[in-house]
């Protein structure tokens, strides 16, 4: 009472505070219920439920729980939720995985939007996370409430430290909250006033910055000071924040990397990378041994692509594995196979240009990019030998469409495998041709707001020379960093001093990376040390997960190798740019 009474309330003393106990997302029963031995408790059930069930609710107010995996997955709730797992035009949302709708804080909007509906006017006012704002997998939700509600304003606090989050002019941008979770305030108004099947209106601002300057703003304005934009809605995402897609006609042009290999999956996943990956196989075979009471399988330990550049050992027993994978690994293991690793959604991994873009040649890990989920997109798929002894027959794992549409636009034949007359071209030139492109920095800055979408559209060739010149560069590429051929560089990443060789602390300065207070690698650039690749820089983390250990020669050729393929892709991408920056 003595809160409210500063706003102005002043409290009955014959009346109780109306504040009850109860588990929100439960649908009040139709009749109320006694407790044995319990009665005050049965009271406070009863009393709540009677709000829920037949008090009209004007105003919810709140900063609902986030929880990816969550535990209320009651009927009522369940049910209310089904409207967050349509399209837009209605039917079944078209999603692999569409379990991060199932956030509790998407439990509770749509908890606060059915009471307001249900009432016909009022406000849903929240501080929640903001991933519903502009991940795709939510837009069914946002075409719900656009269709609920008058008008929506949303102030997003960022501070995303999972995303990496910035300031637009690079500054620090810091969370309002002591989490990793960005944040935005959402205020959902409804009138009686909105025609039938007009959208709300949407008001957005960004809030970036260091956290005390963002109390100072929310302390000293209002929602009629903020200096809102409002939001030109495009289906069919219907984005909750400020998109430029001036470029969308052009980049829909392209083919969609997705269309393109039709087979394709995640990486594995093991549930114990420390039982089943070690990047020693004896390390490996007597983890299994110890963890299951078997002898281990030498016939079951494959290379895993485990993090870009870091090939370790996996015991793939698809009995023993959480998620094997095995309608794409099995393509790997029956023969030789090159497969592109291709981000959905770059913005997941950080607000820096899209770089989820990578290539294999094994079985790959789930988390082979930061916060994982990277597509494997194998080039050939492998059938069953017809006969005993016979070798295993493989076929491209292209959609032929697409291909006899390239064809035609460089007038090249197309052969199944590679042929060294000058008028073909075969499936891995087309995947080179790709590669090429999404590793063009002007590409990735063109279309970036595509890019954090969905999976990447590649605009198809002007001709043969300009396929052929792209798909060269894309060989090399692909080359680098399957580190084929590649040699360490005389005058780059050299290590001069002896000692122990364990990585202790790193520490990197003008071009001096230290390992411990003695040794040092000398010459690595600095465009190297920050290099990204799937939102990890792999100068840094390669050594970062080794920290403790000590490296031994072929480690040492191993890091030596890898600054040179990131030098020369460095290299190699501003070469790039010349095919697609615009005048």
């Amino acid at each position: 009472d003595m809160l409210l009474q500063e706003t102005g309330y002043k409290a009955d003393p014959n009346k109780r505070l109306r504040v009850f106990l109860t588990n929100s997302l439960e649908e009040a029963p139709d009749k109320n219920s006694i407790i044995p031995f319990a009665r005050w408790l049965s009271d406070e059930a009863n009393e709540a439920s009677s709000v829920k069930r037949d008090t009209p609710v004007m105003v919810v107010l709140g900063n609902p729980p986030y929880s990816g995996e969550s535990a209320n997955k009651g009927k009522w709730i369940e049910s209310l939720m089904r409207d967050y797992k349509k399209e837009p035009t209605g039917e079944t949302l078209q999603e692999r995985n569409s379990k991060w709708i199932n956030d509790d804080y998407a439990k509770f909007i749509r908890y606060g939007q059915h009471f307001i509906e249900k009432n016909g006017e009022g406000i849903l006012a929240y501080v929640n996370n903001h991933s519903f704002l502009d991940n795709p997998t939510f837009r069914g939700m946002r075409w719900s409430l656009l269709q609920t509600f008058d008008k929506i304003y949303i102030l997003d606090l960022h501070g995303n430290t999972r995303k990496k989050e910035v300031a637009p002019d690079g500054d620090q941008d810091e969370n309002v909250f002591d989490i990793q979770q960005g944040v935005s305030i959402n205020i959902f108004v409804k009138t009686e006033k909105k025609k039938t099947g007009n959208l709300a209106r949407v008001f957005h601002y960004d809030l970036y910055g260091e956290r005390n300057d963002k109390y100072s703003f929310l302390l000293n304005n209002s929602l009629t000071s903020v200096e809102w934009h409002e939001l030109q809605l495009k289906a069919p995402q219907y984005f909750f924040v400020a998109k430029d897609f001036k470029n969308q006609e052009e980049y829909e042009n392209g083919f969609s990397i997705q269309e393109l290999f039709p087979v394709n999956s995640v990486g594995v996943v093991t549930a114990r990378d420390f039982v089943f990956i070690n990047d020693d196989k004896d390390i490996l075979d007597k983890n299994i041994k110890n963890s299951f009471g078997i002898n281990p399988d030498k016939e079951l330990i494959h290379g895993i692509s485990y993090r870009p550049f870091d090939n370790q050992f996996v015991y793939y027993d698809i009995k023993k594995l959480e998620r094997p994978r095995e309608n794409v690994m099995q393509h790997f293991l029956k023969g030789e196979n090159i497969g592109l690793v291709i981000g959905r959604q770059g913005q997941v991994v950080g607000s820096m240009l899209w770089n989820l873009a990578f290539v294999t040649s094994q079985i790959t890990d789930f988390n082979l990019y930061y916060r994982g989920g990277g597509m494997i997109f194998p080039l050939y798929l492998y059938s069953q030998p017809d006969q005993l002894f016979a070798e295993e027959k493989r076929e491209p794992n292209l959609n032929i469409h697409i291909v006899n549409e390239i064809a035609q636009r460089i007038g090249l034949q197309y052969t199944e495998e590679k042929e060294s007359t000058e008028n073909t071209f075969a499936p891995i030139d087309i995947l080179d041709y790709i590669y090429a492109v999404l590793h063009s920095p002007a590409y990735r800055e063109q279309y970036k707001e595509f890019l954090k979408i969905d999976f990447p559209r590649v605009p198809y060739p002007q001709d043969a020379a300009q396929f052929r010149a792209l798909a060269v560069f894309g060989a090399k590429l692909r080359q680098l960093h399957l580190l084929e051929g590649v040699e360490p560089l005389k005058d780059m990443a050299t290590y001069p001093k002896e000692g122990s060789n364990e990585v202790e602390r790193l520490n990197y300065a003008d071009g001096k990376l230290w390992i411990n207070n003695v040794q040092y690698f000398e010459y690595v650039p600095h465009e190297v040390w920050e290099f990204y690749i799937g939102g990890y820089q792999p100068a840094q983390k390669w050594l970062k997960d080794r920290k403790g250990r000590q490296l031994g020669y072929e480690d040492i050729r191993h890091y030596q190798k890898m600054i040179r393929a990131l030098w020369e892709t460095s290299e190699i991408q501003k070469e790039l740019n010349g095919y697609f920056q615009k005048e």
